[in-house]
């Protein structure tokens, strides 16, 4: 796939400023911006050890290897196709990623063997449900997949204690999630995602502690775009925005 010309189904898009370069299919589901912001969240450092459950084509996980070095990087992905272009887009941007093929339901025995510092992910936004499906299937099955509680069962059993789970998700599950969220997964952080001032939130990044004991915390809303309104060509990226998605920059918790 890196051969001068790019395969007809598939497109090579730049993340971080060129600094990351992804295959993914022309069709179904696309990383866009919230893989991005969930990378930036993760407070990680060399030698630490990340899963990415639902890793797709290796977005979340490539971003904070880009921004990491010295990582043990691990991706889990139900789909063949992205699991495949997972494992191709590290290579060509020689960041150390080992992708596993198969179900956040039915863990491969290699990852059950293993606990991690840091699980991150961008679990299925939608209930399947109440929502209508996604004309292309590979897209239908990355918003819907596994329930919401068994993901975060699955990724909270794969923490070292003391470890963090950290995820990006629609606001309107934020109930789900907390319901959702086993026990033993306590400091629980919600940093809502707004696009502009005095907008409602439609994304938040969620971070919990394995055998966490501080208070629930609700951040003040982290601000995508300048100005109320889109009115001029190009774009509105606060400052703090645009250095995370074009030049890398860390987004910090709060108080953190």
């Amino acid at each position: 796939m890196s051969g001068p010309e790019t395969p007809p189904d598939l497109t090579q898009d730049a993340f971080l400023g060129g600094r990351l370069k992804l295959w993914q299919p022309k069709q179904g589901y696309r990383a866009g911006v919230d893989p991005v912001l969930l990378a930036a969240s993760i407070p990680a450092k060399a030698g630490d050890s990340v899963l990415d459950l639902g890793c797709g084509a290796g977005a979340a996980a490539l971003c904070l290897g880009r921004r990491v070095a010295g990582l043990e990087l691990h991706g889990l992905e139900l789909q063949p196709l992205y699991a495949e272009l997972a494992s191709q887009n590290a290579l060509e941007n020689r960041i150390s990623f080992t992708v596993h093929q198969g179900d956040v339901a039915l863990m491969p025995a290699l990852l059950k063997e293993r606990r991690f510092n840091h699980v991150i992910t961008n679990p299925p936004y939608f209930d399947r449900q109440t929502g209508s499906k996604a004309p292309d299937k590979t897209r239908e099955t990355a918003l819907g997949g596994a329930s919401l509680p068994l993901w975060l069962e699955a990724a909270g059993r794969r923490l070292e204690p003391k470890g963090y789970l950290t995820l990006i998700c629609r606001a309107e599950r934020v109930p789900e999630l907390l319901a959702g969220l086993p026990a033993y997964l306590g400091s629980v952080e919600l940093w809502p995602v707004l696009p502009r001032a005095g907008q409602a939130s439609q994304l938040v990044l969620l971070r919990a502690r394995h055998s966490g004991r501080a208070a629930f915390r609700l951040h003040a809303g982290l601000l995508m775009h300048e100005g109320a309104a889109h009115t001029v060509d190009g774009e509105s990226y606060t400052s703090q925005i645009s250095g995370v998605l074009r030049d890398a920059a860390a987004l910090r918790f709060p108080d953190t």
